[in-house]
Order: structure tokens, then C-alpha cells, then sequence
């Protein structure tokens, strides 16, 4: 019987081979984080600072860029640090650790989306209602729900996958993912693949039933308002959150959606760092379409620029 326990480590290939283009990918990848992290951490900040961004949807969405920050950092860090040493190498037990946290991250920001989605039925469909059904306890509650949802949604195939006996130790990706993973194994991977898939479904059939019918109940609402100033001014609430769910159900349906893991995962490479880069959007999405959001930005720049002064 082959021995395959000598494959303690995996080479990450990354997005190219070709060392000009990697230096045009760290710069592009090094800006993008920075930024992301600096706007995620600015709404982070803000709202943690300014007492008139102390309602449920604010908290959540404190909730959601720390998410992005946390999902961004447990992949593109260990990217940029392969371009710049040339170190592709990375062992086993880390690659898993990468590929938890990432699912961590990213399941529990689709169940997240799904609440915001909800907290904007809430406040479009019963404004009375809003502060008592909304409460601290109750927010506090269902963000701790998403988290533990998304802890079991990675568990059962990840306690699975540890026991594989792996081939290969090459992966044709820029981060550890679960398919080139699960393509390295001379294990039999196919119950584990059904398992992935069920579980990717299962998230995205859950979340993304939430926020349909979230939104049938608010759109029903909305054309029921005489006024289109009403209309305009409840539909502006929703906007931003709709802009952001599109983006991620469109871009991580197409990563694990799919019919088998041994499938190339070169579309995969280009979804995934595109996924990465979408963090970025999200401050200035929320930011823009906001006005408290940027109310609160303007008041706090105000407020160091006189302290600043003096």
C-alpha cells in the first residue's frame, strides 16, 4: 500500500506565473485590502462612536465589515506574503486553518445578509414595531445565531476532510480552497463532494429564501405608499443592502455551485479574487447610499479637524 503521509505541505500556484504580472497582482491586491480594511474599519468605528447609529441595522452592519475584514484576511495576507518572499509553500494543518476560517467567514456573512434583509422587512413593514421587535437582546441573539450557523454549515465536511490521504500537493489557486483541496486527495472524495455541495446549497437556499421574501413583503408594502417621495424615501433603505447581496450571491454562487470538485478551478481563481476585492465596495456602497452613515463621517472629521487645530 503507497505511503502518502510523507505530503505534509501544498504549493499554492496562485493567479500566474509570471513574475511582472504577479508584481501588477500584489499592488492591485495590497491597495484593494488596505482600503477595504480602512473602510470596514471606518463604519466599524463609526458606529461604534456615534450614539445616533445605535439601532439594530447599524449594529449589523458593524457585524457585516467586520466580517469582510476577517474573510479578506484570512486569504489575501497569506497571498501577498507568497508573491513578495516566493515562499508558495504552506503546510497541511495551516492550509485547513485558511479554509475554515474562510468558510467561517463567508457562511456566516450569508446568514448575516439574510437577518439585514429581515431587519429591513421589519422597519419597512411594521415602523411601529421596529424598537421592541429589534432590541439589543433579541440583535444580539440573532447575530450570535449566524455565527453558530455558520460554525455547522463547515464542520461536518471539514472533520471529514481531515482524514484524506493527498497525491498531490500542488494547488491551482491563490488561497487553499476546498475543490483544488479535495482534487489533491487519492481518497475517495465523492461523498464529501455531495456533502459540500449540500451544505453550500442548503446555505444558499436558507439565506436566499429569507431575503426574497423579505423583499416581496417590502415591495408590496412600498407600492401601497400614496406618495412616490414615500416610495422613493423607503426604497433608498433598502437599496444599499440589495446592491450588496447581488454581489455576493452572484459571485460565490458560481465558486461552489458546481457538479464536482475535480472540475478545473481556473473560473474558480478569478471568482474568488473578485470575491476578495468586493469588501472594498461595501464602505463606500453603505457610505453613499446612507445618510446618517455619512452625517456621522462628516461630524467626526469635523471633530478632529478641530482637535487637530488646537
Amino acid at each position: 500500500m503507497r505511503n502518502h503521509s510523507a505530503i505534509t505541505m501544498f504549493i499554492i500556484l496562485g493567479l500566474t506565473n509570471d513574475p511582472q504580472l504577479e508584481i501588477l497582482v500584489f499592488i492591485f491586491l495590497f491597495i484593494t485590502y488596505t482600503l477595504s480594511v480602512i473602510g470596514n474599519l471606518t463604519i466599524i468605528s463609526l458606529i461604534l462612536v456615534d450614539s445616533h447609529l445605535k439601532r439594530a441595522m447599524y449594529s449589523f452592519l458593524q457585524n457585516f465589515s467586520f466580517l469582510e475584514i476577517s474573510f479578506t484576511t484570512a486569504c489575501v495576507p497569506t497571498y501577498l506574503y507568497s508573491i513578495s518572499s516566493g515562499d508558495k509553500t504552506i503546510t497541511i494543518k495551516a492550509c485547513f486553518s485558511q479554509i475554515f476560517f474562510i468558510v467561517l467567514f463567508g457562511a456566516t456573512e450569508f446568514f448575516l445578509l439574510a437577518l439585514m434583509s429581515y431587519d429591513r422587512y421589519v422597519a419597512i413593514c411594521k415602523p411601529l414595531h421596529y424598537a421592541t421587535i429589534m432590541n439589543s437582546r433579541v440583535c444580539r441573539n440573532l447575530i450570535l445565531c449566524c455565527w453558530v450557523s455558520g460554525l455547522l454549515i463547515i464542520l461536518p465536511p471539514l472533520g471529514l476532510s481531515l482524514r484524506l490521504e493527498f497525491c498531490d500537493f500542488v494547488i491551482d489557486h491563490f488561497c487553499c480552497d476546498a475543490s483544488p483541496i479535495l482534487k489533491n486527495s487519492c481518497s475517495d472524495t465523492w461523498f464529501i463532494e455531495q456533502l459540500v455541495i449540500f451544505c453550500a446549497v442548503l446555505t444558499f437556499i436558507m439565506t436566499l429564501m429569507c431575503v426574497i421574501l423579505s423583499y416581496i413583503h417590502i415591495i408590496r408594502m412600498i407600492l401601497r405608499l400614496p406618495s412616490a417621495q414615500q416610495k422613493k424615501k423607503a426604497f433608498s433603505t433598502c437599496s444599499s443592502h440589495m446592491i450588496v447581496v447581488s454581489i455576493t450571491y452572484g459571485s460565490c454562487i458560481f465558486m461552489y455551485i458546481k457538479p464536482s470538485a475535480k472540475d478545473e478551478v481556473a473560473i474558480n481563481k478569478a471568482v474568488s479574487l473578485l470575491t476578495s476585492v468586493a469588501p472594498l465596495l461595501n464602505p463606500f456602497i453603505y457610505t453613499l447610499r446612507n445618510k446618517q452613515v455619512k452625517q456621522s463621517f462628516h461630524d467626526t472629521l469635523k471633530r478632529l479637524a478641530f482637535l487637530l487645530k488646537k
